[in-house]
């Protein structure tokens, strides 16, 4: 009978977890007639994507939603 022993290196580490997505909620979350959260005014689609877009899709909404307070 033959045993194998595997060595754990390195690589064999948890990976480190994942940083909190970015969001734009503030926990007040009522819709207005045009559909936009008067919280954090992002549309109702919007909202509803949020979690599979992609950084770079969060990241541009974000701009948006900065330069709307700016406004």
């Amino acid at each position: 009978m033959y045993s194998i022993k595997i060595a754990l290196g390195k690589s064999a580490q948890p990976a480190p977890p994942a940083p909190a997505m970015l969001t734009p909620c503030i926990g007040v979350c009522e819709v207005n007639p045009f559909n936009v959260c008067s919280g954090c005014h992002r549309s109702l689609s919007e909202i509803a994507e949020w979690s599979s877009m992609t950084d770079a899709a969060r990241s541009q909404i974000m701009a948006r939603l900065a330069q709307h307070e700016a406004d």
